[in-house]
């Protein structure tokens, strides 16, 4: 089922950090492996402690993410979750559940190796961007 155009996914995409490197046709072959959702209030999109799969993109509607029972964020549109479960399968660190009719997309991790096979520059700049955010987020004083 088709429920966004493919100038929305890459418009999305487009601002998620993992992804900011991309060209345009880069983003595109992205765009064209996203599943189009749409979920009910309390469905599970993750949950805290299974491995990952899935990078999710909230395009209409409203999330609550949660950690040991407490809510720690509510996401909206444009908002996304889960960009590192595309990279490698780690236990989620959040439970991610609709609070609304949620509309979304879905970029799952093996269709996302399956762009990078085709396109290793692709893979190049997301290994970057991943540094760079490393680097940004850590107290090591090495990664400096």
């Amino acid at each position: 089922m088709r429920l966004f155009t493919q100038d929305t996914k890459v418009q999305a995409l487009k601002g998620a950090p993992l992804f900011e490197g991309l060209s345009r046709k880069e983003l595109v072959q992205l765009a064209r492996v996203c599943e189009d959702l749409e979920v009910q209030p309390g469905k599970v999109l993750c949950q805290e402690g299974q491995l990952g799969h899935e990078f999710f993109v909230i395009v209409d509607g409203k999330v609550q993410v949660t950690r040991k029972g407490r809510r720690v964020a509510t996401l909206r549109s444009g908002d996304f979750v889960g960009e590192i479960a595309v990279i490698t399968e780690l236990p989620r660190n959040a439970t991610v559940t609709a609070e609304t009719p949620v509309r979304l997309f879905a970029l799952t991790g093996r269709d996302f190796r399956g762009v990078l096979d085709k396109n290793p520059s692709v893979e190049r700049k997301v290994l970057r961007a991943l540094a760079r955010r490393l680097a940004e987020t850590s107290s090591d004083p090495t990664l400096a």
